[in-house]
């Protein structure tokens, strides 16, 4: 079974509608849509290293941006679906070879080639910049190959991305199932610029588009970003439908699993003084929909296409549901689960846990009606991965607040609210991270 992970950047949960991605809601009926998927850190690098080593960030020590993946992880999802007879192939950012922060000597390859052994065991097809934001923009740019050559792109940058994937599909002739990761930027910011890019005219069908309602009232940027960043969702939206036409013209369409996803949201500095890091839904809920026909061809998948998941899945958990799809054996250190395995029982996690850095050293659980987070006093969260000690910092009442405007955590009546998820989070962080902590 062929797998390719489309993998956008700090695109929000209801990005996904008729409006912005009439292509992947027009799929429906050849999809599972997943109504409660959130990311496991809300920040580029950590989360994809989740995603590429199975643990989460305090254990794969990639907890904050600028820290590389650790080369002698034979565990990683490459190294192991190569060992079950994958080619394993990665377009775009990749964002885990640099040591730029953190404990590692300094190393900086944000702009320059990856060496192979950071490329955490992708054996095929390689075409990748570490800092995709530095080395490129809406109008072009650059990444480098297998054989660390420089290759230079004109045009919208997210089109780009997708026509090197299209053209690897349309190339494959290999007997061999395959491995495809796409790590698009959009519709994360342009740091170089300081703003949310989009190809020239493409806001205008978003000038008057409403609000979410977590947004309206707060200070922040979305007044002036919000069309921007629609619009490169809805770019997102007509490349991943190109992509999956080239499947299907292809031939491999029966044979081929597609899952699209993001890393984290994006609230528009209302939240803190940027885009995430925040235990905040604007941060945390992802976008998450499998589809292809390979659904067809597995007990777990084929009895929900057409519908939709309302269990908690994180993140993390991408890992396992790929080496599942691929017949793999999930190692036992993996903290990652397999969503097949969650469709088979038609139950997700019982809650989500998240870890957040750089913007504090924070700890939170989603749970079926709360979000519930704590911090460590006076940190940022970039010393350290783990702490002994957090203090309450947010707790809100998603079935009475949805848009979490509200914070609880000083509100008496939760008294006994707080203490329930309180236990909940510190046996969560002894279990993970196996740290005895104490909450304030």
């Amino acid at each position: 079974m062929n797998v390719i992970l489309y993998f956008s950047d700090q695109q929000r949960y209801d990005t996904i509608n008729e409006t912005v991605t009439p292509n992947i809601e027009a799929m429906a009926d050849d999809s599972i849509f997943f109504d409660n998927a959130f990311t496991c850190q809300p920040v580029c690098g950590p989360a994809r290293a989740c995603i590429q080593t199975g643990v989460y960030a305090s254990e794969n020590k990639c907890y904050i941006n600028g820290i590389s993946m650790d080369k002698d992880d034979d565990n990683t999802l490459a190294k192991i679906l190569n060992r079950q007879g994958y080619n394993t192939s990665y377009i775009g950012k990749w964002h885990l070879a640099s040591d730029t922060n953190g404990f590692k000597p300094k190393f900086n390859v944000q702009k320059t080639a990856i060496p192979e052994y950071l490329r955490g065991g992708y054996n095929d097809y390689w075409l990748s910049a570490d800092c995709l934001e530095f080395t490129s923009d809406v109008h072009g740019g650059y990444m480098f190959d297998k054989d660390n050559n420089k290759v230079t792109f004109e045009g919208v940058r997210s089109d780009c991305i997708n026509d090197y994937a299209i053209d690897y599909i349309d190339k494959y002739d290999q007997d061999k199932p395959f491995f495809l990761m796409i790590s698009q930027l959009e519709p994360h910011h342009q740091n170089t610029a300081n703003m949310f890019q989009c190809a020239e005219g493409d806001e205008k069908q978003f000038e008057n588009a409403p609000y979410p309602d977590d947004l309206v009232g707060l200070k922040g940027n979305y007044k002036s970003e919000y069309a921007r960043y629609l619009a490169c969702c809805k770019r997102l939206d007509q490349n991943f439908a190109d992509l999956i036409q080239k499947v299907k013209d292809k031939g491999i369409w029966d044979d081929t699993i597609l899952i699209y996803t993001s890393d984290h949201g994006c609230h528009f500095k209302t939240r803190n003084f940027e885009y995430k890091r925040s235990a905040h839904d604007a941060s945390t809920h992802l976008p998450f929909v499998m589809t292809g026909g390979g659904l067809a061809k597995l007990n777990a998948t084929q009895k929900y296409i057409g519908k939709r998941f309302g269990g908690f899945v994180s993140l993390l958990d991408l890992t396992a549901t790929i080496l599942d799809i691929a017949g793999a054996q999930i190692p036992q250190e993996y903290q990652s689960q397999s969503i097949l395995s969650m469709l088979e029982t038609q139950k997700g996690r019982d809650h989500i846990f998240m870890q957040i850095s750089e913007s504090q050293l924070g700890r939170a659980i989603i749970t079926d009606k709360y979000t519930y987070s704590v911090k460590k006093p006076f940190s940022l969260g970039i010393e350290k991965a783990t702490s002994k000690l957090y203090k309450e910092d947010l707790l809100y009442d998603n079935t009475a607040d949805p848009a979490q405007h509200k914070n609880l955590v000083r509100n008496k009546k939760y008294k006994e609210v707080k203490k329930e998820l309180k236990k909940i989070l510190l046996e969560d962080i002894e279990k993970i991270e196996n740290v005895k902590a104490k909450i304030l």
